[in-house]
């Protein structure tokens, strides 16, 4: 199986320009690393700063790769399952296949382990993973139906936060497991990443544009922000009903088994994580296209070539992540956390940037622009995100520095979102709640998580960890559903005053009469 000649030139010019992109993305993080190393608040030795380089490198190609193959594979896989299960009007086989490809997507997930590792001592990392994963299933099938029957999101997410929020008081409740609140709503976040958002994105776009109706291209949006609500009350009950200790233990973030020669059995390591990952989703897909979806043998050559470059992209990204991106970031929140001022002032900066280098979010952008014809350029979008982002994290150290509940941003933050969804266009709240999944990202559970963690641990005690560390994630996720309807909100308004200007000026013209008449 192989490409032809005039498309393999194009998937080389389009890794080209991957390439480039990542390159962008990757170099505003690298250089605050390298800038902070220079001064005398972080001690970043000589073979840590060759790491974080050669580290670098591999992101700024796992990132370039994964993107091709997310454009070659998983969002054609998507489409393809959306238009061709929608077209067979077989509802039940398409519900059942949304919940399945809802579970294995987000076992194949790779911020999930990265958080379930990282929490592996206070909870089961396979039976954290497994509830989330029956979360977004239920919550894909319930977005499915959505998209069939033309639901208000809107409505649908008000229900849904107000199920949550009940849930988190009851939690609180318990004397013993309240800490686990953050570590709850940060698993909403990370389950959205670069293998959940091509797939889910593509497969409401295929059922929406198969339904067809005025609204097709809104009624496309909403599914990732459906899949992020289910994993947050799937382990909110879980934690609930959870017995044994929290005392929390930090995973070990040094660099001393790269410095030492290991770097080999962590790529090993991530080629079995990711091998593991993709397999189901594969061999799912797979069957499904003997059995109903019967696509030409050039359109599978595609997928093929692109899930090999997802599997490169995602094996250099998550060794690249966890040889230095995590060690770095833990060092610096460490080492920072002397200088409130400093470190809250520099979580909004490494924010902005961060998400510049989130995989899946390139995707969304690319999306947004293609669905709304340019309405909502790509550039717009990473405005807003990286505003929202910056903002989200800045928060979150403030939080960590004077020791308050997480709900205190939650609550109201996600009642300005819900308010400002009765005032802008549908499609930007479907947008923004969709936004708000793919933001958090692998890099924001693998960087700024670490960081976060490095700063509590100084700042609070490594007691404290589980309750005000984690819930960063869950902040990356809500700030750019404001941000986004914000955008929306400028959209109404400046569509407003154009009208009224023209209208004035129709009216205050003396010599012409203002009536228009109609042949």
């Amino acid at each position: 199986m192989k490409l032809p000649k005039n498309a393999f030139k194009e998937v080389i010019n389009s890794l080209k320009d991957k390439l480039k992109e990542s390159l962008v993305s990757v170099l505003p993080v690298s250089l605050i690393v390298l800038i902070l190393s220079l001064t005398p608040w972080v001690n970043i030795s000589g073979g840590e700063l060759v790491v974080f380089g050669i580290a670098t490198i591999l992101l700024i190609i796992g990132i370039g790769l994964f993107n091709l193959g997310a454009d070659m594979a998983m969002t054609p896989m998507g489409q393809y399952i959306g238009e061709g299960l929608t077209s067979s009007k077989k509802l039940g086989l398409l519900l059942s296949v949304a919940f399945i490809m809802g579970l294995l997507i987000t076992i194949a997930e790779p911020d999930l382990s990265v958080l379930a590792s990282q929490v592996s001592a206070v909870m089961n990392g396979t039976l954290l993973i497994v509830t989330v994963g029956v979360g977004v299933g239920i919550m894909l099938l319930l977005g499915v139906l959505k998209i069939l029957f033309h639901q208000d999101l809107t409505g649908i997410l008000m229900f849904l936060y107000m199920a949550l929020f009940c849930l988190a008081a009851l939690l609180m409740d318990n004397d013993e497991n309240w800490p686990l609140l953050s570590m709850c709503f940060d698993s909403g976040g990370v389950t959205t990443g670069p293998i959940t958002v091509p797939f889910i994105m593509a497969l409401g776009v295929g059922i929406a544009l198969t339904v067809g109706g005025r609204n097709a291209n809104e009624n496309s949006f909403g599914l990732i922000a459906l899949c992020s609500v289910g994993p947050i009350a799937a382990v909110l009950l879980l934690s609930i009903f959870s017995t044994g200790s929290l005392d929390f233990k930090i995973p070990d973030y040094s660099m001393d088994n790269i410095l030492s020669g290991g770097m080999n059995h962590l790529i090993l390591d991530a080629m079995g994580d990711v091998a593991k990952s993709l397999i189901f989703i594969v061999l799912f897909f797979f069957i499904l296209q003997f059995t109903v979806l019967h696509l030409p043998r050039t359109k599978i050559s595609q997928i093929v070539f692109g899930i090999v470059y997802a599997f490169l992209g995602l094996v250099f990204f998550l060794t690249a992540v966890e040889m230095a991106f995590m060690p770095i970031g833990f060092k610096i929140g460490t080492e920072l956390a002397g200088q409130p001022a400093i470190i809250i002032g520099l979580a909004f900066v490494i924010g902005m940037v961060v998400v510049l280098a989130e995989p899946a979010v390139h995707v969304l952008n690319n999306q947004v622009q293609d669905i709304t014809g340019g309405e909502v350029s790509k550039r717009q979008m990473m405005i807003a995100l990286s505003v929202g982002v910056g903002v989200s994290i800045g928060l979150s150290v403030i939080r960590v520095y004077y020791d308050f509940s997480l709900l205190y941003y939650l609550i109201p933050g996600y009642l300005i979102s819900l308010g400002l969804s009765f005032f802008v266009p549908k499609l930007y709240t479907a947008i923004a709640f969709d936004s708000g999944g793919v933001a958090s990202g692998p890099l924001t559970s693998s960087f700024i998580l670490p960081l976060v963690i490095g700063a509590c641990v100084t700042m609070q005690g490594e007691s404290r960890v589980l309750d005000l560390a984690f819930g960063v994630v869950a902040m990356v996720a809500m700030t750019p559903l404001i941000t986004i309807q914000c955008l929306g909100f400028k959209s109404v308004l400046s569509s407003r005053h154009r009208r009224n200007a023209a209208m004035r000026r129709i009216l205050a013209s003396p010599e012409e009469d203002p009536i228009i008449y109609f042949e």
